[in-house]
């Protein structure tokens, strides 16, 4: 701690290097909605913040599960299942009892910045202590490697749930499904992928992060789901 406070440029690299990819993909997602009518700014900006708050959250709630759960694999989905099931709790606290959801393609919004403001959030914990130990090039290298993984993994996780309750838009009837479905891919996919990246080798590093950009490509068709159903009326 005495070395961050003695070597503020630390905390600002980290800063830099754990928030600018976060902040960067969120550019990218919303760049993918609905240029027309985008989400008001200042909400995606508390969405941002508040996933970053919601990580003291999980970590609290992670390290209280490390005292009765000691099989590791059972961590690793319990854990995964903490930190969805909070970004989901930080997007209802948003969206809950407000007029903002007006179009399909608008949930999966909320959920992405959201899950995005964790991601940086937790990249900053991450570079923070190669940096402070004067580690810069190992620090630069896990910035980029959590671009390309962890970065993307919360984004894509989080916006599976947002997309299944953008897919019932019309069927608030069966909304409670979609919302069971999709909470369940995010926390598979959140699962396989840090099962594989904490146990597995170098051999399946590139298979991992292929298949977690197959998943993005696939998010990204669902989105443009969403965008068409916007811009048609359901039939009354």
């Amino acid at each position: 701690m005495n070395q961050l406070v003695n070597n503020p440029k630390t905390i600002i690299y980290a800063l830099l290097g754990g928030a600018l990819p976060a902040i960067m993909w969120l550019w990218f997602w919303m760049y993918e909605e609905d240029r027309d009518d985008p989400e008001p700014i200042g909400l995606i900006v508390v969405s941002f913040i508040l996933g970053g708050i919601i990580v003291l959250i999980a970590m609290w709630l992670e390290k209280f599960t490390m005292g009765f759960i000691k099989d590791n694999t059972t961590q690793i989905i319990v854990w995964a299942g903490i930190e969805e099931v909070l970004k989901m709790i930080g997007v209802s606290f948003i969206i809950f009892g407000n007029n903002i959801i007006k179009k399909p393609i608008d949930y999966p919004m909320y959920f992405i910045a959201t899950a995005l403001g964790f991601a940086a959030f937790e990249n900053v914990l991450y570079l923070i202590k190669p940096m402070s130990a004067n580690n810069t090039i190992v620090g630069m290298l896990t910035g980029n490697l959590r671009f390309l993984g962890s970065t993307l993994l919360h984004a894509i996780a989080s916006s599976m749930i947002g997309s299944a309750l953008g897919l019932s838009f019309y069927l608030k009837q069966n909304r409670a499904f979609y919302l069971f479905i999709g909470i369940t891919f995010a926390i598979v996919l959140h699962s396989v992928f840090n099962f594989f990246i904490m146990k597995g080798s170098g051999e399946n590093f590139l298979s991992v992060f292929g298949f977690l950009w197959v998943v993005a490509i696939i998010n990204i068709l669902i989105f443009e789901k969403l965008k068409r159903m916007g811009q048609v009326e359901p039939v009354s």
